[in-house]
């Protein structure tokens, strides 16, 4: 029979998850929803998303305190408060960090995103199961979108509110798909840069303003997540792969243009062996 971890231990492995979770959901082309998965929480996260209860902050305004607090327990807390804090104190901490390693070492650091990923589209293809006609056919449509995607330049789109507020429902809804990048997405519409720096001038009005929009789109898309994950699991696996591998143009041609040479290789071979690591280590269950 399996020991039962201390509540503490398990906490405190959630709060590691959302370390990881936010460290990738900063890196454009990683996708914090990847780090979910490999790590062997995705399917209770967005389970638990997808049936989160809002009945509770009704009951509190009407002063049903006994009823509201049952209604909250019906929610998993036990996972959104040490996950959330993770994704919260890596995103402001590494953010600046990112930018930085992108700017000074863009060779050296999209080599690693590019281990990182390959590593992830391979561990998702495992989870799929037996490769077979339908679920290749579904991996080549995944390929062919990431990587068209991958090759558009950023729109043109001011830093209107309305606009931050789409930006954190969009990014927020790729974040949490094995294989997607929210901070692509933000890249793509222009947004990326100016989130950051917002985040780092403690611009509240931008700041919650993005999270608003996040907070809509991940309790609206995890539904349809949850759904699809648990009607065809293997098909959707297939699809992420396909958006995966697709998704490696960017740290291709970042790559080409910066060089190759050995630190290239060995952090390359290094963000591959990361993801193994983590499976190894979240992945038991």
């Amino acid at each position: 029979m399996q020991e039962k971890k201390h509540p503490i231990i398990t906490h405190l492995l959630i709060f590691l998850r959302g370390l990881f979770m936010g460290i990738a959901d900063v890196i454009p082309g990683v996708s914090g929803g990847t780090i979910a998965f490999i790590t062997g929480i995705y399917p209770r996260l967005i389970h638990s998303l997808g049936t989160f209860n809002f009945s509770f902050i009704l009951l509190l305004f009407k002063g049903k305190f006994t009823q509201s607090w049952k209604s909250i327990k019906k929610n998993d807390f036990a996972l959104f408060i040490p996950l959330i804090t993770g994704i919260g104190i890596a995103i402001f901490i590494i953010s600046r960090l990112m930018v930085f390693l992108l700017e000074t070492y863009s060779g050296t650091t999209f080599a690693f995103f590019f281990g990182l990923i390959l590593a992830s589209a391979l561990f998702v293809l495992r989870k799929a199961g037996k490769l077979s006609l339908e679920k290749a056919i579904f991996v080549v449509l995944g390929f062919i979108g990431a990587y068209v995607l991958a090759g558009l330049s950023a729109i043109s789109v001011n830093h209107s509110l309305p606009i931050i507020f789409v930006s954190g429902a969009v990014a927020i809804c790729a974040m949490i798909l094995p294989g997607i990048s929210g901070a692509f997405i933000l890249l793509l519409l222009n947004q990326y840069q100016y989130i950051i720096k917002a985040l780092h001038t403690y611009q509240w009005t931008v700041i919650i303003t993005f999270i608003i929009g996040a907070a809509t789109g991940l309790i609206g898309f995890s539904k349809l997540v949850d759904y699809v994950l648990r009607k065809f699991k293997s098909l959707t696996l297939s699809f992420l792969v396909g958006v995966m591998l697709g998704s490696l143009r960017i740290p291709i041609e970042e790559i080409s243009v910066a060089g190759t040479n050995w630190h290239v290789l060995v952090f390359g071979l290094l963000g591959f062996i990361i993801v193994f690591v983590l499976e190894g280590v979240f992945g038991r269950k």
